[in-house]
Protein backbone atom coordinates (compact mmCIF):
# COMPACT_ATOMS: atom_id res chain seq x y z
CA UNK A 1 0.00 0.00 0.00
CA UNK A 2 1.70 3.50 -1.01
CA UNK A 3 1.35 6.09 1.65
CA UNK A 4 1.65 10.19 1.01
CA UNK A 5 4.41 11.98 2.79
CA UNK A 6 3.74 15.39 3.92
CA UNK A 7 5.91 18.14 3.54
CA UNK A 8 6.29 18.50 7.34
CA UNK A 9 7.92 15.54 7.78
CA UNK A 10 11.14 16.04 6.01
CA UNK A 11 10.81 19.46 7.23
CA UNK A 12 10.37 18.42 10.85
CA UNK A 13 13.47 15.71 9.75
CA UNK A 14 15.94 18.43 9.12
CA UNK A 15 14.98 20.43 11.34
CA UNK A 16 16.16 22.37 14.93
CA UNK A 17 14.96 20.08 17.81
CA UNK A 18 11.68 19.01 18.30
CA UNK A 19 9.16 16.89 19.46
CA UNK A 20 8.33 15.66 16.09
CA UNK A 21 12.22 15.09 14.51
CA UNK A 22 12.88 12.15 15.75
CA UNK A 23 10.34 10.29 14.87
CA UNK A 24 10.25 12.16 11.45
CA UNK A 25 13.60 11.05 11.25
CA UNK A 26 12.08 7.15 11.65
CA UNK A 27 9.96 7.37 9.41
CA UNK A 28 11.98 8.79 6.67
CA UNK A 29 14.37 5.60 7.95
CA UNK A 30 11.78 3.07 6.98
CA UNK A 31 11.21 4.52 3.99
CA UNK A 32 14.96 4.60 2.63
CA UNK A 33 14.70 0.74 3.83
CA UNK A 34 11.52 0.11 1.42
CA UNK A 35 9.40 -0.22 4.32
CA UNK A 36 7.02 2.03 3.48
CA UNK A 37 6.24 2.50 -0.02
CA UNK A 38 5.79 6.36 -0.08
CA UNK A 39 5.40 8.87 -2.90
CA UNK A 40 4.44 12.37 -2.68
CA UNK A 41 2.87 14.93 -5.35
CA UNK A 42 4.36 17.89 -6.82
CA UNK A 43 3.24 20.24 -4.49
CA UNK A 44 5.12 18.80 -1.50
CA UNK A 45 8.34 19.59 -3.06
CA UNK A 46 7.00 23.39 -3.93
CA UNK A 47 5.85 23.41 -0.24
CA UNK A 48 9.40 22.87 0.92
CA UNK A 49 10.64 25.51 -1.44
CA UNK A 50 8.08 28.16 -0.66
CA UNK A 51 9.21 27.22 3.59
CA UNK A 52 12.72 27.45 3.36
CA UNK A 53 12.42 31.10 0.81
CA UNK A 54 9.95 32.56 3.57
CA UNK A 55 12.54 32.04 6.27
CA UNK A 56 15.55 32.90 4.56
CA UNK A 57 16.79 29.26 4.55
CA UNK A 58 17.16 28.82 1.00
CA UNK A 59 20.49 26.68 1.35
CA UNK A 60 19.14 24.27 3.66
CA UNK A 61 15.51 23.68 1.76
CA UNK A 62 17.17 23.36 -1.23
CA UNK A 63 19.60 20.43 0.49
CA UNK A 64 16.10 18.90 1.81
CA UNK A 65 14.37 18.95 -1.84
CA UNK A 66 17.26 17.05 -3.25
CA UNK A 67 17.39 15.02 -0.54
CA UNK A 68 13.83 14.45 -0.36
CA UNK A 69 12.81 14.01 -4.00
CA UNK A 70 15.52 11.12 -4.62
CA UNK A 71 14.51 9.20 -1.42
CA UNK A 72 10.37 9.17 -2.51
CA UNK A 73 11.53 8.64 -6.19
CA UNK A 74 8.01 8.87 -7.59
CA UNK A 75 6.52 12.31 -7.76
CA UNK A 76 2.85 12.95 -8.50
CA UNK A 77 2.00 15.56 -10.87
CA UNK A 78 -0.82 17.92 -10.65
CA UNK A 79 -3.12 18.02 -13.04
CA UNK A 80 -6.29 20.21 -13.99
CA UNK A 81 -8.89 17.28 -12.60
CA UNK A 82 -6.78 17.75 -8.95
CA UNK A 83 -7.03 21.52 -8.83
CA UNK A 84 -10.88 20.93 -9.86
CA UNK A 85 -11.15 18.49 -7.07
CA UNK A 86 -9.20 20.54 -4.74
CA UNK A 87 -11.75 23.64 -4.73
CA UNK A 88 -14.79 21.29 -4.38
CA UNK A 89 -13.02 20.12 -1.20
CA UNK A 90 -12.38 23.47 0.02
CA UNK A 91 -16.16 24.44 -0.50
CA UNK A 92 -17.11 21.47 1.47
CA UNK A 93 -14.59 20.53 4.17
CA UNK A 94 -13.71 23.84 6.12
CA UNK A 95 -9.99 24.32 7.90
CA UNK A 96 -8.09 22.45 5.37
CA UNK A 97 -5.63 24.33 2.90
CA UNK A 98 -5.49 25.34 -0.39
CA UNK A 99 -2.53 23.20 -0.22
CA UNK A 100 -3.77 19.95 1.37
CA UNK A 101 -6.98 19.92 -0.92
CA UNK A 102 -4.56 19.69 -4.01
CA UNK A 103 -2.73 16.40 -1.79
CA UNK A 104 -6.21 15.22 -1.39
CA UNK A 105 -7.59 15.51 -4.43
CA UNK A 106 -4.52 13.77 -5.55
CA UNK A 107 -4.24 10.92 -3.34
CA UNK A 108 -8.05 10.27 -3.98
CA UNK A 109 -7.59 10.03 -7.78
CA UNK A 110 -4.50 7.57 -7.27
CA UNK A 111 -6.29 5.68 -4.46
CA UNK A 112 -3.72 6.35 -2.18
CA UNK A 113 -5.41 6.71 1.39
CA UNK A 114 -2.63 6.94 3.50
CA UNK A 115 -1.03 10.22 4.83
CA UNK A 116 1.82 10.56 6.44
CA UNK A 117 1.19 13.98 8.33
CA UNK A 118 1.38 16.19 11.55
CA UNK A 119 -1.74 18.40 9.90
CA UNK A 120 -5.43 17.41 12.16
CA UNK A 121 -6.92 18.97 9.75
CA UNK A 122 -6.83 15.40 7.63
CA UNK A 123 -8.50 13.58 10.17
CA UNK A 124 -12.17 13.23 9.37
CA UNK A 125 -11.84 13.02 5.46
CA UNK A 126 -13.73 10.53 4.06
CA UNK A 127 -11.07 7.90 2.13
CA UNK A 128 -8.37 9.49 3.95
CA UNK A 129 -6.27 7.74 7.08
CA UNK A 130 -4.07 10.26 8.85
CA UNK A 131 -0.93 8.56 10.86
CA UNK A 132 2.31 10.57 12.38
CA UNK A 133 5.14 8.88 12.47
Amino acid sequence: MKAFIDANIPMYAAGRDHPAKLPSVALLKRVAEGAIDAIIDAEVLQEILHRYLAINHLEQGLVVFDSFEKLIGEVLPIEQQDVVAARELLGTHRGITARDAIHIAIMLRHRIRLIYSYDRHFDGLDGIERREP
